[in-house]
């Protein structure tokens, strides 16, 4: 029973989000294309001709914002499931964390990443420090990761929760990068614990 109500209210919270309304008419596969419009819009990321790297990426929502912006770039796509075509991407289905995925990565690669960015998280238990310190360790490891395929200038873009890794994260970025910020965007349910790490220039 109890399951089933949840079920509705997140059937109901669906219903009247607006960004999820937004996403139908825009051909996005999924609401969080907002949330990397307005860090896009705000820190000025994208543009032609860049190498992304999108890690946790299906739906796909990210890789298709990004598609559109880095007209003749190249977009390498990783998650666990299978995802639809997306043009101008190179598509990975594997797991990142295992060292062949990270190397078939690097392979795809040629020269260095402009971008790398992670929406990961773990499948919630809903204890939020459990979800928090779980979702940071993927954030850690997608961040010691960029240090050895992103360019000097590049940026490294990923979902972080407030909580438990918090402090420790935003202390490797600072170790890693020169421009650290940490920035909720308005599309991020309020009642989310998510915020995003923006880091730019490699130390």
């Amino acid at each position: 029973m109890k399951k089933n109500k949840i079920s509705k209210n997140w059937v109901n919270k669906q219903r009247r989000d607006t960004y999820v309304r937004q996403s139908k008419v825009d051909g996005y596969r999924a609401r969080s294309a907002y949330k990397l419009i307005e860090i896009d819009e705000k820190f000025k990321i994208f543009k032609g001709g860049m190498n992304v790297i999108d890690i946790g990426a299906a739906p796909g929502s990210w890789s298709q914002y990004v598609s559109k912006k880095v007209k003749n770039g190249k977009i390498i796509s990783i998650d666990l499931k299978e995802m639809e075509k997306i043009k101008n991407t190179i598509q990975i289905k594997g797991d990142f964390t295992r060292e062949e995925t990270q190397n078939l990565i690097k392979k795809y690669l040629k020269k260095r990443s402009d971008v790398v960015m992670s929406d990961m998280a773990v499948n919630t238990t809903g204890i939020k420090n459990i979800d928090s310190i779980q979702t940071g360790e993927l954030c850690k490891e997608a961040m010691i990761f960029s240090k050895e395929v992103i360019s000097d200038k590049g940026f490294f873009v990923s979902k972080i929760f407030m909580g438990g890794t918090f402090n420790e994260i935003v202390a490797l970025a600072k170790k890693t990068f020169k421009e650290v910020k940490v920035f909720k965007p308005k599309s991020s349910r309020k009642d989310s614990k998510e915020s995003f790490i923006i880091c730019k220039n490699l130390r």
